[in-house]
């Protein structure tokens, strides 16, 4: 599996070396090249990007400023001509911190650790349990009831409960848990969070605006912090 990356570097020819080394690695993507940190900015909106390669010396936005205003942000290397801001840039667990000129053999072992990375943490988001399981277990009215992933089409969070709606019933299911206990126990590609008092079925989407999903007839808000999720589903799904 190929990772989607940038290479962000406000000199034409630094960026184009980069991309040339990027070209090399067989396990990597170049989806877009950027002079600036505004360039690429639109690149991760238009593009589920797995690693940046970026510069810190730019003008307008440093890269430094630019990572830290990521939320959900891919994992980064940076390539720069200063070693003063490495310590700087650990603070925002970056992979890397390279310094030009950059051997091909010294990217190649950043961008190994990037993959290593990258395969762990995959490895993370499917356990072999949820991977398998088609459903779970929830204490209600003092019973344990069996719910089957494929019957949810949405779960909302109401403080200390959890209503549950299901395909095979009108009636929501309640139970006394909160979302973030509920959305452990999913599989995380049969299910996306979309706020913090909202879970969803992704089969169970009809359409996707910017700033809400539907759900047959119901409406749902997309929340600031889950609107980079959504849009990777949508880059995903198209």
């Amino acid at each position: 599996m190929k990772m989607n990356c940038i290479a962000v570097d406000d000199e034409p020819l630094a960026l184009k070396l980069l991309a040339d080394n990027i070209g090399k690695v067989a396990y990597l993507n170049l989806a877009a090249t950027c002079s600036n940190a505004f360039e690429a900015m639109k690149a991760l909106q238009e593009n589920q990007i797995d690693l940046i390669f970026i510069d810190i010396q730019m003008p307008g936005l440093t890269g430094l400023q630019y990572i830290s205003t990521l939320e959900n942000k891919p994992m980064v290397i940076f390539i720069t001509a200063y070693k003063q801001y490495a310590l700087e840039s650990y603070d925002l667990s970056v992979v890397d911190y390279l310094v030009k000129p950059v051997s091909l053999e010294r990217f190649v072992r950043a961008c190994n650790r990037a993959k290593e990375l990258y395969e762990l943490k995959s490895l993370k988001n499917v356990s072999p349990v949820q991977a398998t399981q088609e459903y779970f277990f929830v204490n209600s009215d003092y019973s344990q009831i069996k719910v089957i992933f494929s019957d949810i089409t949405w779960m909302e969070g109401l403080r200390d409960y959890v209503k549950i709606y299901l395909k095979s019933t009108n009636k929501p299911l309640v139970i006394r848990s909160s979302l973030k206990s509920i959305e452990e126990q999913l599989p995380p590609n049969k299910f996306i969070r979309i706020h913090k008092s909202y879970l969803i079925s992704i089969e169970s989407i009809v359409a996707i605006r910017k700033n809400s999903v539907f759900i047959k007839e119901k409406e749902l808000p997309v929340g600031d912090t889950y609107r980079e999720s959504v849009d990777r589903l949508v880059t995903k799904k198209s």
